[in-house]
């Protein structure tokens, strides 16, 4: 066993196991995508540990893009409870590594990147994967060409959850992401019936933003 699969491993047992994950489909699809392909090199010894894994975007003027942690992002996933039929929109793909652990419980995946250099690394990375296609494009704008969604998962936290990605949801659909302005925030799941959308907060985290999903602020008005 290579020290990276041995990581890999140790970080199933450590991280997702005992933070509720019982949906043993996502417990299997992280096991089996490597994620330190997804990490620039000289990060590669922090791809496993308990933390998000800082990239290199392109473009700098958007702020800082990391992988979220593993834990924060499994314990999404077990909120989203993919079904093998569903379709997913991936927010915030950077690398590709999210993407690639979803295309193994779900049918499809869009992966949607707003970063030039990001998206990029994400096609080279994510070739393997049939049922995976990358988008590069604003992050609040989704795909409506794609549209209805089954699930739309937040790879990042997000001020505040865009309308337009919330209009892409299909009839019993869900949206999860990591949902406030401070540093800690709450995850939320975002669920569709009809033309109504329910919310409910289901744990805290701290991950990295994802960038163009920033609060709308209120008119000055004299």
């Amino acid at each position: 066993m290579s020290d990276y699969a041995a990581a890999r491993l140790n970080m199933v047992e450590s991280q997702v196991r005992p933070n509720g994950i019982t949906d043993r489909r996502i417990i299997a699809a992280i096991e089996s995508v490597p994620r330190e392909v997804y990490v620039p090199e000289n990060r590669k010894a922090l791809a496993y540990m308990d933390e998000d894994v800082y990239l290199e975007p392109a473009d700098r003027a958007n702020g800082t893009r990391a992988l979220i942690e593993v834990m924060a992002f499994a314990r999404l996933l077990q909120q989203a409870a993919i079904k093998p039929e569903d379709k997913v929109l991936v927010i915030g793909a950077e690398t590709g590594y999210g993407a690639a652990v979803i295309s193994q419980i779900a049918a499809s995946v869009v992966a949607l990147e707003c970063d030039p250099g990001l998206a990029h690394k994400a096609r080279a990375n994510l070739s393997p994967f049939a049922n995976v296609k990358v988008v590069e494009g604003g992050l609040a704008a989704g795909v409506a060409a794609e549209q209805p969604f089954d699930v739309i998962v937040l790879e990042g936290r997000a001020e505040e959850v865009p309308q337009s990605l919330l209009d892409q949801l299909a009839d019993a659909g869900r949206l999860v992401g990591v949902v406030g302005e401070r540093e800690t925030s709450h995850a939320c799941v975002y669920s569709r019936s009809g033309g109504a959308i329910a919310v409910r907060q289901v744990f805290d985290a701290s991950v990295a933003a994802l960038p163009g999903l920033k609060r709308k602020k209120p008119a000055f008005v004299f």
